[in-house]
């Protein structure tokens, strides 16, 4: 007889499960180049979740078609600002940042905090042109001051790459942009397709039931329900690391990908519930709202960016939205 096998038990959605190095994620890869030059995401707070009644614009779905009612984030995004330009050069061991360009004026609470250059500009973007370089970014920072329900004012640092067109109209526009404020629609219109980087909630040191869902021991064992039931073979003579045991749970980076935006709008009051968001409060920025559940507690920064996996799917002009729920989520 051959051997016998049997599925692995537990969860390996996610390997592996440590601790994230910053509030906010990172992001590696981005989607292929669009028709105009553009920075390829955004950045917001998360607020929380609220429903809305929406028309189905699913055209597989059973409910294609009819009003139904559609679980939405909202996040707040007030403005961004272009602290740098980063061109990158093609090497054998991938991209390597050949020159940067910093603006003369950025937030003081984020100039305490960085190293940066000495001004020369204007030999910089000599360095900068279309055959030298293999990729252009720029290097966003928020503005958390503009945001109520944020406790903590200082700026978060982040690149985005810029995408589409030739490299030459790529460069122009960084120029155009360098210093200068950038709003969510510059960026993000209705209806487009994007992924979520963040990191979820935390729980701290946890035990290997709860962070696999390993199954109880007999109460016959002799002292430890909850502990595992074997380590391992006896070789190899270690314990190999797929194994379930305890530690960090939450506080993990996370992707979510293809949400659609259903509305970007102008004026936070319009979907603040009475009482404000629990644990955020009132919304004064731009905010976005989202098709579904993002990672996270309320108050933490998200990032967008363009889907990358999306190629062919729903056309979708705008949401028709026939009402936001703004009852009071205080609870009785």
């Amino acid at each position: 007889m051959g051997k016998s096998h049997r599925p692995r038990a537990g969860s390996r959605a996610f390997w592996p499960r440590k601790r994230a190095k910053r509030e906010y994620g990172h992001i590696r890869a981005w989607a292929e180049d669009r028709e105009e030059p553009k920075i390829q995401g955004f950045a917001g707070y998360k607020v929380g979740m609220t429903h809305a009644h929406i028309v189905d614009y699913r055209p597989t779905s059973t409910t294609s078609g009819q009003e139904i009612l559609m679980p939405v984030t909202v996040v707040e995004a007030p403005p961004m600002r272009v602290a740098a330009v980063r061109a990158y050069g093609k090497t054998p061991y991938g991209l390597k940042t050949d020159a940067e360009v910093w603006a003369d004026k950025i937030d003081k609470a984020l100039a305490g905090r960085l190293n940066i250059p000495k001004k020369a500009n204007a030999e910089t973007w000599a360095q900068i042109t279309p055959e030298a370089v293999a990729d252009l970014r720029v290097l966003l920072y928020t503005q958390p001051a503009e945001v109520t329900g944020i406790p903590r004012k200082v700026p978060e640092l982040m690149e985005y790459r810029i995408g589409g067109g030739d490299m030459a109209k790529r460069i122009e526009y960084a120029k155009s942009i360098l210093g200068k404020e950038v709003d969510l629609t510059d960026t993000i219109k209705e209806g487009d397709m994007l992924d979520v980087v963040g990191v979820t909630k935390a729980f701290g040191f946890q035990s290997r039931v709860v962070r696999y869902g390993t199954k109880l021991l007999t109460h016959k064992n002799s002292k430890h329900r909850r502990m595992i039931g074997t380590q391992g073979a006896w070789h190899p003579n270690f314990i190999r690391k797929d194994v379930p045991s305890d530690g960090q749970h939450g506080f993990h980076q996370r992707t979510e990908f293809n949400k659609r935006v259903l509305r970007i709008g102008q004026d936070g009051a319009e979907i603040t519930p009475r009482g404000g968001f629990p644990h955020y409060g009132q919304v004064r920025n731009k905010y976005i709202l989202i098709h579904g559940s993002l990672p996270g507690p309320r108050k933490r920064l998200l990032r967008f960016r363009d889907a990358i996996r999306y190629h062919a799917g729903v056309e979708f002009e705008k949401a028709q939205i026939s009402y936001v729920s703004t009852e009071s989520k205080q609870g009785a």
